[in-house]
């Protein structure tokens, strides 16, 4: 162990390591709190919320005069640095641990309060010259400055994520208009139903992105009404009178989001709702991208020996022991990530659920739930678009052989031939395993050239203008 510096907290005195910006609060996060072993530099945008909180706080005790020119501007250029990517390694705390976001919260105050007394020309550790509590988290507390920040680092990681959405519905959008004449049989319960293109099928999943990006977009609005200000239970205990309105102007210049502070900051402070509204669209939009995944899988499936309507780009071999085999594995690896949504999503109702009284204690929980969740659907739709969606091509030709050999083809032929005549129809190409087709030109039933009308892809899957009806 190299050079240590003595740091003292409630608990007593600890050697720190020298050569860290973190103190004895965050040293002691460490020992008790050794339990996913990701700490949360892995949520920068976490860090830089939490540093642009701790920026807007110093500028409004500056403002207020609390805090004198020299700690402000020390403690302002802190915050930029970090803000602008540097001391992430210092942010060393499990994304899990008890005490409502404490250690987070201290383990900021220290590395913020290390780093400006070096930019006064002082050592680590001088803390009679610019402390942690006394004025880096001067008129705050944790129950205020964490569940600020999280919104703040959320509002930015779903920002990613729309992107990559909008990335996503386009790539489907743009094979629906290469599909749009592509003549396919829809299907229902697994079984054959009527025909379709398979420009249609791929139009619905843009639209089902599509309207999950709008849904998640409203979600997100709720997490701008923030409690800075509201310190302990929300009673604005310690803070100066006009803190809460210049800390959220400030907070808002920094970060450029349109954040307000909440109408009642009681309430504010012990509510999470916003986090469950945004985690159960999270959850609509991992269960309706799997479904697609699962369709996707199901449509490539073979090729010989399956439907083998679409070809998913072959992206590396799928077996040890099957020569020639390729496995749809960017659908699979998406349903996956899905599905670990699915699951986070139980996780933050329960920890919504298990607050008390005037505060919650698991937000920790649900902060690493949330912000996983989003970084993990932002990757899974990113390769499923780029590695999957945009190199789909369509075996024409098998999807119009099943048109022509299915029976679901008769229920196009109900305005012209009667459902008694389609039913007998569908009997016998059933039992005999003839084309529907193959027997209406057979018994004479339509004329070959107002069959071919009839069964033209426009007309089939409604496409255009109908052929006239007998």
């Amino acid at each position: 162990m190299g050079p240590t510096r003595l740091e003292h907290d409630l608990i007593g005195d600890r050697e720190v390591p020298d050569d860290v910006y973190w103190g004895v609060h965050t040293l002691r996060a460490l020992e008790n709190f050794p339990i996913t072993g990701i700490p949360i530099s892995e949520s920068p945008f976490l860090v830089e919320a939490l540093a642009a909180v701790k920026e807007a706080a110093a500028a409004t005790n500056h403002q207020l005069g609390l805090l004198d020119d020299e700690r402000h501007e020390a403690i302002r250029s802190a915050c930029e640095e970090i803000r602008s990517g540097a001391l992430r390694d210092q942010f060393v705390v499990d994304v899990i641990q008890g005490g409502a976001g404490t250690s987070t919260n201290m383990n900021a105050n220290e590395v913020i309060a290390n780093r400006a007394l070096e930019l006064m020309g002082r050592r680590r550790g001088e803390y009679h010259v610019l402390h942690p509590n006394e004025h880096v988290n001067l008129s705050q507390s944790t129950n205020d400055v964490y569940p600020t920040a999280v919104k703040i680092s959320l509002i930015l990681a779903t920002e990613e994520l729309l992107a990559a959405m909008g990335r996503l519905q386009a790539s489907f959008a743009a094979k629906a208009v290469e599909f749009r004449t592509v003549l396919k049989m829809g299907r229902t319960q697994m079984q054959d139903a009527v025909p379709m293109t398979l420009g249609q099928e791929f139009t619905t999943y843009a639209l089902m992105i599509g309207e999950d990006r709008d849904r998640l977009s409203e979600a997100v609005r709720l997490l701008h009404e923030i409690n800075l200000g509201a310190t302990a239970i929300g009673t604005m205990l310690n803070a100066p009178v006009g803190y809460v309105d210049i800390a959220c102007e400030h907070l808002v210049r920094l970060t450029g989001l349109p954040l307000e502070t909440a109408v009642d900051l009681i309430e504010a402070t012990q509510d999470c709702g916003a986090f469950v509204q945004v985690s159960g669209t999270l959850k609509r939009v991992a269960v309706k991208l799997s479904k697609i995944c699962n369709d996707l899988r199901l449509l490539s499936s073979g090729p010989r020996a399956g439907l083998n309507e679409i070809n998913l780009p072959p992206v590396q071999a799928g077996s040890s022991i099957m020569p020639g085999k390729v496995n749809p594995v960017i659908p699979e690896v998406v349903n996956q990530v899905a599905f670990q949504i699915i699951g986070h999503d139980v996780t933050v109702s329960m920890a919504a659920e298990s607050g008390q009284l005037q505060l919650n204690a698991f937000e920790p929980v649900i902060c690493f739930s949330l912000a996983a969740g989003i970084s993990r659907l932002q990757q899974a739709v990113d390769v499923l678009a780029v590695r999957c969606v945009d190199g789909i091509t369509a075996n024409v030709e098998v999807m119009r052989a099943d048109v022509e050999h299915s029976i679901g083809l008769v229920t196009a032929l109900n305005p012209f031939i009667g459902y008694a005549v389609a039913t007998e129809l569908a009997k016998e190409a059933l039992a005999t395993g003839r084309g529907v087709v193959e027997l209406v030109l057979e018994r004479r039933l339509l004329p070959a050239e107002q069959l071919e009308a009839i069964l033209r892809p426009e007309t089939l899957a409604n496409l255009g203008p109908k052929p006239p009806t007998p």
